[in-house]
């Protein structure tokens, strides 16, 4: 099995990758939810150049070191017992079960602290500050943002313990419901109610990109919706309604961040605090209140 993850893992992750990106992109062409404001051609560019980038420094950083991907860590903490799972004799599916949940647990408390600690909110705005939601945004986090991210995950993974199969099958999941809940896919309104009973849809994430404070702090979850419920940050609806609220930051409702390089070294500028960037607005605090969908 380690041979197989050491040398497989990485094409057949792409692989689903590339296939759940073209098929959520041909959904979001036939059924859009919502009317793009910027141009697809330069967001499609620059979103696709800075994940490019992201990869490049995972890369870099794995040739100065150990290789930094989660399934490293946990065939490491199999072949040296690290781990609370490594050292319980419990079913191997159970403990499959358990490593997705608490994976996914702890990726739901990355996110909040990204929004929480100034210093991480400086990186993950540049996912924020995209105009639009499409499946283009799932991709779009800051080079320096997915190397912390992935360091975050080997030590949860070494902790944990789990197995290379549960981390693998983790990452396979957690990519493909971010780049379906960040979609811009009409999924219809019945479906949409009965599937954020367990997942994240479209929907349901689409709310966290609003520019309302209310609403940007709240539907964490890239996967199970469970965690928003369960610590009450969950909110059902945008108070503007899915057709005419408004995505991303309000100091940047430009064309900025359309653009590569602006977009890489926003978080190295002045930038205006998580407070003014996702303002409160009018009767803010009764977002979401109903679960009725515009």
């Amino acid at each position: 099995m380690q041979g197989l993850f050491h040398f497989n893992d990485t094409l057949v992750r792409f692989g689903v990758f590339a296939g759940l990106f073209i098929l959520f992109a041909a959904i979001e062409f036939l059924l859009p939810r919502r009317k793009l404001v910027a141009s697809k051609g330069r967001r499609w560019f620059t979103n696709l150049g800075i994940s490019v980038t992201a990869s490049v420094l995972l890369r870099l950083m794995a040739a100065l070191a150990v290789p930094l991907t989660a399934i490293a860590a946990a065939l490491y903490a199999q072949q040296k017992g690290l781990g609370l799972l490594n050292a319980v004799d419990w079913p191997d599916w159970l403990k499959i079960v358990l490593a997705l949940l608490v994976l996914d647990l702890a990726i739901w408390a990355q996110h909040l602290a990204s929004h929480k600690i100034p210093i991480l909110w400086r990186l993950h705005q540049v996912h924020h500050a995209d105009r639009d939601i499409d499946v283009t945004t799932a991709i779009r986090f800051h080079p320096i943002e997915i190397g912390l991210s992935m360091l975050w995950k080997m030590l949860v993974v070494i902790g944990l313990g789990a197995s290379p199969l549960a981390v693998f099958l983790f990452e396979v999941i957690l990519n493909g419901c971010a780049m379906f809940n960040h979609a811009n896919m009409n999924v219809p309104r019945p479906l949409d109610r009965l599937l954020r009973l367990v997942v994240v849809t479209p929907d349901m994430h689409r709310v966290h990109h609003s520019v309302y404070r209310s609403e940007h702090d709240s539907n964490y979850g890239f996967n199970l919706s469970i965690w928003d419920r369960l610590f009450r940050t969950y909110v059902a609806q945008p108070k503007d309604g899915h057709l005419g609220m408004r995505i991303g930051l309000t100091p940047y409702q430009t064309p900025s961040p359309t653009r590569l390089g602006w977009s890489l070294w926003l978080p190295f500028v002045g930038y205006p605090s998580e407070e003014n960037s996702a303002p409160k607005g009018p009767a803010d605090d009764a977002a979401g209140a109903s679960d009725t969908s515009r």
